[in-house]
């Protein structure tokens, strides 16, 4: 059993907690995930690590409530146990010989781009990043991400926070101003890291994207999250998360994510009746 050490909403669906995992938290590294189960006769779910402190054992995971598992975990508190805790898992993001890199996020996705952003810049590389959300409030890791940026910049669809438009907007302002990066790391929505990396291509610069499509045995035998990147069949778990943004099929990638919607929709309103139940 993995205690919650802490919980914090982010914002309306969007929720933080700490878990004491110290064999997880002593391997962890920026761009792995793990995959838990809330309870014994839960699904099993792959989120990625937000962040870890070795010192302390822990693991910060950073996750939506859309779906059964995610409103099950979000209605445990703190000093309740998750049952099953299993990590990190997944290739780790690659940082090393990185001396500028713009850092893109879009929405939760911010989640996983500011564990890298953190250490790319602890590293001694510029970073610049980009985040959008759909309105202010949305917004999360604002400080955090201001502390691992040498210049930030957050974008929104509506225009009450930041500047209205979206993160290829702003990317594409600082590419025509002359910004050379070794790096764009784009994490967010597959659309938007579709059309981050249409951009990326017309400017040549190399684009790393992190896939994250359902998951069930984390070990690549399932065969549940495998993608088509270059043509050839890849596994997000075990070839991934991060892959060449200029090569992931990601029309693909979106019709397969849409099969799964009416089940989860299904599931989700299940869940939610029975805690309301429960409530009554």
């Amino acid at each position: 059993m993995y205690k919650i050490i802490k919980k914090k909403a982010l914002n309306p669906t969007v929720t933080l907690m700490e878990v004491d995992a110290p064999f997880v938290a002593r391997k962890a590294e920026p761009g792995q995930f793990i995959i838990l189960r809330v309870d014994a006769d839960g699904e099993r779910i792959p989120l990625t690590i937000a962040d870890f402190d070795r010192e302390k054992g822990t693991i910060t995971i950073i996750f939506q409530i859309v779906g059964a598992t995610t409103e099950k975990l979000n209605h445990l508190n703190e000093g309740d146990s998750i049952h099953d805790f299993v990590g990190p898992l997944g290739v780790a993001s690659h940082t090393e010989g990185l001396k500028k890199v713009a850092v893109v996020g879009g929405g939760v996705g911010c989640a996983i781009a500011y564990p890298i952003a953190k250490k790319i810049h602890a590293q001694g590389a510029e970073v610049h990043s980009i985040v959008g959300f759909r309105n202010k409030d949305l917004v999360i890791l604002e400080d955090e991400f201001r502390k691992a940026s040498n210049r930030y910049f957050v974008m929104t669809d509506d225009g009450s926070y930041g500047e209205k438009g979206l993160v290829t907007d702003a990317l594409k302002k600082l590419l025509d101003a002359g910004e050379k990066y070794d790096e764009v790391i784009a994490i967010g929505p597959l659309i938007m890291m579709k059309f981050v990396s249409k951009l990326t291509k017309e400017y040549g610069v190399k684009t790393v994207v992190s896939m994250n499509p359902i998951m069930i045995d984390g070990t690549g035998m399932c065969g549940g999250c495998r993608l088509t990147v270059g043509g050839e069949t890849k596994f997000a778990c075990v070839d991934g998360p991060d892959f060449d943004g200029h090569k992931v099929d990601y029309d693909e990638a979106m019709a397969r994510a849409a099969i799964y919607k009416d089940f989860e929709r299904h599931s989700y309103e299940e869940t939610c009746n029975l805690f309301s139940k429960e409530v009554i």
